[in-house]
């Protein structure tokens, strides 16, 4: 199993954001991660990713705990994350953009931008690029650091009914490429589509695990979140 949480808790003062939050990520599968805005999801990543310390709690990568790792450990190791707000080096070309991500190897730079499709514009510079593909040279950089466990925050946010449909293919060609994916996302039609299964937060604790349709019936995954059964 390539990644796991036990028991993750993270509190901010009295808030508590995770609380006892477990997760199994199997190998070369896409889990989607879905819940409401302050339910948790991305402090999930971030406590796995090393951006914060867990309060309580294991996380487990290839059978080696790895709690408390500093984030370039922690990518280091082989799990790489995006962010939902672009973060390129707007002044840096798409390449320059994927070299940072390999740490200076050329090959693995320029085969990174292959993968997603940025090739054609690896000359363009970061800040004219149209939010699509901000978006998808973050999937670019995050696969330049070689990741064996790619975690995705929200990479459909503001991108249009096309330019969605094209990033769901293109997280399964990720994942068909060996890689196994954690997918935090709001867009339920691509997520329910793409994920392999489904996990629930809601206020901080998990409230429900399975396949898609399973989600989409669940009255409590409804109540909690969907608001009305989400017609596959």
């Amino acid at each position: 199993m390539p990644l796991e949480c036990q028991g993750l808790t993270k509190r901010f003062g009295g808030l508590v954001a995770l609380r006892g939050v477990d997760l199994q990520l199997t190998k070369g599968e896409i889990l989607g991660l879905i819940g409401p805005n302050g339910s948790g999801k991305t402090t999930l990543i971030n406590c796995v990713t090393g951006f914060y310390q867990p309060t309580a709690g294991k996380v487990i990568f290839e059978g080696k705990e790895i709690t408390g790792s500093k984030s370039h450990e922690v990518c280091r190791m082989g799990i790489a994350r995006t962010f939902q707000i672009p973060r390129p080096f707007v002044r840096l070309t798409v390449l320059q953009n994927a070299l940072i991500g390999s740490h200076g190897d050329r090959d693995i730079a320029l085969k990174s931008l292959d993968e997603v499709g940025l090739r054609p514009i690896e000359n363009t510079s970061a800040k004219n690029l149209t939010t699509h593909q901000m978006r998808i040279l973050e999937l670019g950089r995050a696969l330049a650091t070689n990741p064996r466990v790619l975690m995705v925050d929200e990479v459909m946010a503001g991108l249009n009914p096309t330019e969605i449909e094209e990033t769901i293919r293109l997280l399964g060609k990720i994942r068909d490429g060996g890689r196994t994916l954690l997918w935090v996302e709001h867009v339920m039609r691509a997520i329910m589509k793409r994920a392999d299964r489904i996990m629930v937060l809601h206020e901080g604790e998990k409230i429900a695990e399975g396949t898609p349709s399973e989600i989409a019936t669940s009255e409590k995954v409804v109540e909690a979140y969907l608001g009305e059964k989400y017609v596959l």
